[in-house]
């Protein structure tokens, strides 16, 4: 003998999930700031951005402010980049000034 098994209920359908508000203002506003007056700032720009541009990329977030916030991580990205290298401006300076002060006083010694 034959079972027969009635159709299974087919599933509603799923509407699509409503995208993430982009934060492209706030990833350009944050980059703009850090590149001005804090490095912090400006790598909080780049972490967001980064995310965001992942989201957009994985269709949970809209991609209209996809410009902007690639603009704001980039400014991010300059912003450490500046504050490095000042950084490393800053050292060989102070090497610099430590060795011209230990020659002048090697000098004056008569060293």
């Amino acid at each position: 003998m034959l079972t027969t098994f009635p159709p299974a209920p087919s599933s509603p359908p799923t509407e699509p999930r409503p995208l993430e508000r982009h934060r492209g203002d706030v990833v350009l506003v944050l980059g703009i700031l850090g590149l001005m007056f804090c490095c912090i700032l400006g790598i909080i720009a780049w972490v967001m951005g980064n995310n965001d541009l992942r989201q957009m990329d994985a269709g949970r977030m809209d991609p209209t402010g996809r410009s902007i916030t690639s603009a704001g991580r980039i400014l991010g990205i300059v912003s450490v980049c500046m504050i490095i290298a000042l950084a490393l401006l800053f050292i060989v300076f102070v090497l610099v000034l430590m060795f011209l002060v230990g020659a002048g006083t090697a000098a004056y010694w008569g060293y």
